[in-house]
């Protein structure tokens, strides 16, 4: 294909950029989900940066660019019955403000679902 634009994304090597770091992104959230729990819980190194790996991939699925690599929906939804059932579990030993726990939580759903209504509308 070569190149198709004049854009930083507009040709194969940068989809093979994108695509890289991409599917690193999706790499780190299946290595979380699938290692100890306690690394997702809210105040571990995991337990913050999941989230941000899943907002980062839904303002790069955002921009339509060639090269993103983004998982299926259904594993986007697992994914968040994990990580909030870890959530779930282990928030109230920090002693949140209700109002905190509330929007938090909230936030994180909004997290997965946008990412897999992205996903979805591809």
């Amino acid at each position: 294909m070569g190149t198709w634009g004049s854009g930083n994304f507009d040709d194969d090597t940068a989809a093979d950029h994108l695509s890289g770091l991409t599917a690193r992104l999706v790499r780190e959230v299946e290595d979380a989900m699938a290692g100890d729990p306690v690394e997702l819980e809210p105040d571990e190194y995991w337990g913050v940066a999941v989230p941000c790996n899943l907002e980062i991939l839904h303002v790069l699925a955002g921009r339509g660019w060639v090269g993103v690599q983004l998982p299926e929906a259904a594993t986007v939804e697992a994914w968040k019955a994990t990580y909030l059932g870890v959530w779930d579990a282990t928030i109230d030993d920090l002693e949140p403000g209700p109002e905190y726990k509330t929007q938090r939580r909230a936030e994180l759903e909004r997290t997965f679902d946008q990412l897999a209504e992205a996903i979805r509308a591809e």
